[in-house]
């Protein structure tokens, strides 16, 4: 397998994350995104929306982060990760669905503002990081995973912009259950850092 990523890409960190915490190899081939590699000939015929991470497993390829960890999650069988029971894959796919849209506009804009210098309004952004913390935060009072009892692909969708937050501005001091729910994905086997960026409040 080989995994085209960006080492500040949150996207490309969960892929990776899952990859690793699976004890899965990938070659992992960095895409230089300030040189506009991305958007080249060559990565355009292997992704057509121009981003990363895409994952190619022989002749198959998966562009898009969260379909990559279905896909990882399927094709090795793993469904302590990705469960096949109705009501425990629906809850699963409300937290895939969550990080790709309260998640994506709200913590990773925020970062977007002062690591990548994108042009949000930073206010509007990290209002909406606040708002998805405190559901994430109340959905954790109790329960230890965000779906329930064990770890799922859906912690490990929004793992990455929840940790490096604070590089955008948003404060988690005020989400202990949020914090705490870190700290266990921080601890399990094969787990791998999202490369740290000294912007915001972790500057």
């Amino acid at each position: 397998m080989k995994l085209y990523a960006h080492p500040l890409s949150g996207h490309s960190h969960r892929a990776q994350l899952f990859l690793s915490l699976l004890g899965q190899p990938a070659e992992i081939i960095e895409i230089d995104l300030a040189k506009g590699a991305h958007k080249s000939p060559e990565f355009l015929a292997i992704n057509r929306f121009g981003q990363v991470p895409v994952l190619v497993d022989g002749a198959v390829t998966i562009a898009d982060s969260n379909g990559i960890l279905v896909y990882l999650a399927k094709k090795l069988g793993r469904t302590d990760w990705l469960p096949e029971a109705p009501l425990e894959a629906a809850a699963v796919q409300r937290w895939l669905s969550v990080a790709a849209g309260q998640i994506a506009f709200g913590p990773a804009a925020a970062r977007l503002i002062t690591v990548f210098g994108a042009k949000f309004n930073a206010e509007e952004v990290i209002a909406r990081a606040h708002a998805v913390l405190k559901v994430i935060d109340s959905e954790l009072l109790g329960q230890p995973w965000i779906t329930g009892a064990t770890p799922t692909v859906a912690d490990v969708a929004l793992y990455s912009y929840i940790a490096r937050a604070p590089e955008g501005n948003v404060d988690l001091a005020a989400y202990a259950n949020v914090r705490n729910w870190l700290a266990r994905i921080e601890a399990l086997p094969g787990f791998v850092p999202f490369r740290k960026t000294a912007v915001g409040i972790a500057a």
